[in-house]
């Protein structure tokens, strides 16, 4: 069968007439043999002036090889370079994170990197199929927003025409806008929040999974979340074999991931810190450290429940049961990745988000068609948000999340 494949090379080696060139093309790679035998004349001289990196069309013919990685290789016909790239700064060699950072550009054409890219763009195919057999319909939310949603020191301040709004830190409360308009909603778009955090696990702009139920309390929601991440992990191994073993990622550690998964009360967190060691008092929240020790006495996902009211958001729904904490939950990620989806039940009742807006010193009148939605028919609703790129960091065993977006943000570092 005769082909044209349209790409960059990837490595190339020479022999006494012959050349062996590895061609990626974003959906792959395949190696093609230039024979000097087998093509013309310029053809050959052009195949031995191809670099790393340049980009090339070549015609050939498939053939079977049980040697090469993919079954087959291109007996090339044809050579017609693009463009001659001189001097492509990634070698083989190691290279400092600093480098490879100011280079994201170049970096991401890494076989590493595309698998990477790979996995995360199933893991947002997984999720939109997911919700969509569940009956979620997609109502994004604004990036634009006056509202503070997660607390007001992590706000990026934008100018808008002389007024002053933020960049979203969560699309939660638009949410439960349209859920009330349509039941069960999804968002899915990028979230900011400028917190000077200098970790491998943070971000300054990522990208969050938020759902929305009306008539959901906590239980079930939970049960959403849970469901979910066990669909969205079995889909990544079924789908992402390849890349899963070009990570060299541990997939049995992934196939224990069923539901349910396990929880625990935030009292007994505190206990369990303790008991390990930390100087950990009730009503603090949990940092990275934390959160792996207490993941680590789970062999899978693990949500940790009721903390207290004092470090979640004002539109938590308190327990009745016990008003010092709410009706919310996180979802650690085990082998040390930390918190993955955050949620709980919203409180319905206008009285008592009144009363916590005002606790909070939030200004009321931001929050009038917030207020609307408990005024005019609310009911009992439930949510959460599902940090994408700490997921796909999880999934894909990753050392740092800068690696799970093509171009990230974080605190000193903005560019390319």
């Amino acid at each position: 069968m005769e082909v044209r494949l349209q790409g960059w090379v990837r490595n190339k080696r020479s022999g006494k007439g012959i050349h062996f060139i590895i061609l990626r093309d974003g959906t792959g790679e395949i190696q093609c043999v230039a024979a000097k035998a087998d093509v013309p004349e310029s053809d050959f001289s052009a195949a031995d002036a191809l670099t790393l990196e340049s980009s090339v069309v070549i015609d050939g013919v498939v053939k079977a090889d049980p040697r090469s990685p993919s079954g087959f290789e291109i007996g090339v016909t044809r050579v017609q370079p693009v463009q001659i790239a001189q001097d492509y700064p990634i070698s083989k060699k190691e290279h400092g994170v600093d480098f490879l950072m100011e280079n994201r550009h170049l970096w991401i054409r890494s076989a590493r990197q595309v698998a990477v890219l790979q996995v995360r763009d199933e893991v947002i195919k997984a999720t939109r199929d997911h919700f969509y057999e569940k009956g979620f319909i997609c109502a994004d939310s604004p990036i634009f927003t006056p509202n503070a949603c997660e607390g007001t020191t992590t706000l990026f301040d934008v100018d808008y025409f002389g007024e002053k709004v933020y960049l979203a830190q969560s699309g939660q409360l638009y949410n439960e806008a349209t859920a009330m308009a349509l039941g069960k909603v999804y968002s899915f778009g990028p979230t900011f929040r400028a917190e000077k955090s200098k970790t491998r696990r943070h971000l300054m702009e990522f990208w969050m999974f938020e759902a929305e139920a009306a008539f959901c309390d906590f239980e079930e929601n939970m049960r959403i979340q849970e469901e979910y991440i066990e669909y969205l992990v079995a889909r990544v191994l079924d789908k992402c074999a390849e890349q899963m073993k070009a990570l060299e990622r541990d997939t049995s550690k992934l196939s224990n991931v069923k539901a349910p998964f396990h929880r625990i009360a935030y009292d007994e967190c505190v206990k369990t810190l303790k008991d390990k060691g930390f100087e950990f008092e009730w009503g603090g929240d949990f940092g990275s450290p934390e959160e792996t020790a207490i993941a680590e006495s789970f062999d899978g996902p693990v949500f940790v429940t009721r903390f207290p009211t004092t470090i979640k958001p004002f539109y938590m729904k308190r327990d009745p049961a016990r008003p010092d904490v709410v009706l919310g939950s996180d979802l650690l990620a085990p082998e040390g990745y930390g918190e993955i989806i955050g949620g709980g039940q919203r409180e319905e009742s206008i009285d008592e988000l009144l009363s916590r807006i005002e606790h909070e010193g939030l200004n009321k009148s931001d929050f009038a068609w917030y207020l609307d939605l408990r005024r005019y028919g609310g009911v009992p609703h439930s949510g959460f948000g599902l940090g994408l790129e700490r997921t796909v960091g999880w999934i894909c065993g990753l050392s740092h999340i800068r690696e799970t977006i093509p171009f990230p943000r974080m605190l000193y570092h903005k560019y390319p």
